[in-house]
């Protein structure tokens, strides 16, 4: 069973990861969402749990680096429903649409690559792959071979 990560926000806007014992950015923050990783962000001075400002935070650096993943008229949706009596009903029905989602997601992922294994494309991925670790293996030696040498001269 995982334990959850405590993570502490100091006053100067450092995060700092207590299981690693150094500080983090809010990237790395990114990578324990995505990797499923259990955590809790905790204000150092009040002692505050901040996990949701600092999700919310990451969101808004995800929205504004690329091609964004909420529209406008979505965002005036989430916010009409603040302090309605719907809100509650409003965040369940989003929370098990999300992972309904994300189910149908996994299965689709799944059926993909059952579908692939053993075909013709399969195989041909498997090649590439191979080829790749052989050619990075070849420059390695390569390399290897070339600084000992540039040594002994």
């Amino acid at each position: 069973m995982l334990t959850t990560r405590i993570i502490k926000k100091y006053p100067n806007r450092r995060l700092y990861d207590t299981h690693q014992s150094c500080y983090i950015t809010l990237n790395d923050v990114r990578d324990l969402v995505m990797n499923q990783t259990p955590f809790q962000v905790i204000d150092r001075q009040t002692g505050e749990d901040i996990t949701r400002s600092i999700l919310l935070q990451i969101i808004l650096e995800q929205e504004s680096a690329g091609k964004p993943l909420f529209t406008a008229e979505l965002l005036a949706q989430f916010i009409r429903h603040y302090g309605l009596s719907t809100q509650q009903g409003f965040s369940t029905f989003l929370e098990q649409s999300l992972n309904v989602f994300g189910m149908h997601q996994q299965a689709l992922t799944e059926q993909m690559q059952k579908a692939l294994a053993g075909t013709p494309l399969d195989n041909w991925l498997k090649l590439g792959e191979q080829n790749m670790q052989a050619w990075n293996k070849m420059q390695q030696e390569l390399l290897k071979n070339m600084t000992s040498k540039k040594d002994h001269e």
